[in-house]
């Protein structure tokens, strides 16, 4: 009998620590988002985001707040009804090169800045088919944050 308390405990615990560690991406639905300093309206505003689908990673949850960390490693708790599932990116790489296919060996379109913001329409294994302003073709993931 102990040794079934002794492993259902274990098996809750185990869970409960490869639950808490799964982080993903979501991005911001408005223009403008408020990041707090806590999971509720009572706490006061840290920075305001001006930015629609901007990416940024869930650590936690509490009640309809999520705690987030963004790009610059700025983290607070924002409402889940300011997020949004849609995928975007940020380039972090000096000059990541966008191609009109999935191989460095197909034309360039478009070279981007670090910074830029990209709405990603699907990703493979190591490229993203993504859109920027005018241009659309892919991307290397290793150049992009807002990814899993």
């Amino acid at each position: 009998m102990l040794r079934i308390i002794i492993v259902i405990s274990g098996i809750l615990f185990f869970e409960d620590l490869s639950f808490s560690q799964n982080e993903y991406f979501m991005t911001l639905r408005y223009e403008k988002v408020n990041l707090r300093q806590g999971p509720s309206k009572e706490y006061p505003v840290k920075i305001f985001y001006k930015k629609k689908f901007l990416p940024v990673l869930i650590q936690d949850t509490s009640d309809n707040f999520r705690k987030i960390r963004d790009h610059e490693n700025n983290t607070g708790w924002i409402h889940s009804s300011q997020l949004s599932k849609k995928k975007a990116a940020i380039v972090i790489n000096d000059k990541l090169i966008m191609f009109k296919n999935p191989t460095v060996y197909s034309k360039p379109i478009a070279i981007l800045k670090k910074g830029r913001l990209t709405k990603i329409i699907k990703c493979k294994e190591i490229w993203c088919k993504a859109k920027s302003d005018s241009y659309k073709g892919w991307l290397k993931k290793e150049g992009l944050w807002g990814l899993l």
